[in-house]
């Protein structure tokens, strides 16, 4: 098992960047605790307020294939269906 590591860009439309917030706040606490999260830590830029990133390390693939089936991923969806502009996900692994 490798460690996995994503970086979501979030940008959020102009008029919903406050929902979009509120949102992926809602998603630290229950991520956090779930299994194979080693950390996941959600940034806002400091120049364009609309853009979102989280930064996540992650057990295994595997583990986060879970993450992203799970309920409140779900529920985030559906909330900011049309808020979100753009949604980009990297998945990386640590080189050096």
């Amino acid at each position: 098992m490798s460690q996995l590591t994503i970086v979501a860009n979030i940008i959020a439309k102009e008029a919903h960047i406050e929902l979009v917030k509120a949102e992926l706040l809602k998603l630290i606490d229950t991520t956090r605790k779930e299994p194979g999260c080693i950390n996941y830590d959600l940034h806002q830029d400091n120049q364009n307020p609309a853009h979102f990133v989280f930064y996540e390390n992650w057990q295994s693939r595997e583990l986060w294939q879970t993450h992203m089936g799970n309920t409140h991923l779900q529920q985030y969806m559906a909330a900011t269906e049309g808020a979100v502009a753009s949604f980009v996900l990297n998945e990386m692994t640590v080189i050096g």
